[in-house]
């Protein structure tokens, strides 16, 4: 039993010693291989080289700093912020087409949210265009108002036409008795 581990013992001491001399052969031979065998506290690689496509110089700084204040760009991401709630005006007829015009949860939530997003956009039109100054900031904060009013607009034509916009007396009074059509007319053909 003693010469079966002393054999063990023999075969685990070649192993380790040819695992670190294929480590250190494998360290010397490339530049990225790490000695994983050091101590923790110990550091080899502050010596390593920048990665690819890394500058320490400052002008890479003065550079950001010059494309942050160019003031075409100031002003083609104010135009953009003042045009978003227009662009969103064909997405949410499509949504509301798409709720349709009955009452349940679902259309109530679609018309109660473009109700609500454009309402709370206009409360905070100001913080919108903090940082946003220069000749066309008054244009734009009217165009960014203009488009939120119109998406306000839809949402209100949308609950008129769910009936669920109390446009009557007899909407509020209990008491007043319901409008009644008289007529009823469509276009078309007649045969």
């Amino acid at each position: 039993m003693e010469g079966g581990e002393l054999l063990i013992k023999k075969t685990v001491n070649t192993i380790r010693e040819n695992t670190t001399m294929a480590n250190r052969t494998l360290a010397t031979r490339r530049k990225w291989a790490l000695d994983l065998s050091s101590r923790r506290g110990e550091r080899g690689g502050d010596n390593l080289a920048s990665p690819p496509g890394f500058v320490t110089s400052q002008s890479q700084f003065h550079s950001e700093a010059s494309r942050s204040a160019d003031p075409n760009l100031v002003i083609k991401k104010a135009w953009d912020i003042a045009l978003s709630p227009l662009k969103s005006v064909p997405m949410n007829l499509f949504l509301m087409y798409m709720a349709g015009s009955s009452i349940s949860i679902f259309p109530i939530m679609m018309v109660g949210m473009s109700m609500l997003r454009p309402i709370k956009a206009l409360w905070a039109t100001n913080q919108t265009f903090k940082s946003i100054e220069g000749t066309h900031a008054a244009i734009q904060k009217f165009i960014y108002l203009l488009g939120n009013l119109v998406n306000v607009g839809l949402a209100l034509w949308k609950c008129h036409s769910m009936g669920i916009l109390p446009t009557h007396t007899s909407d509020w009074l209990a008491f007043q008795e319901p409008q009644v059509q008289m007529e009823y007319s469509s276009g078309g053909m007649t045969l």
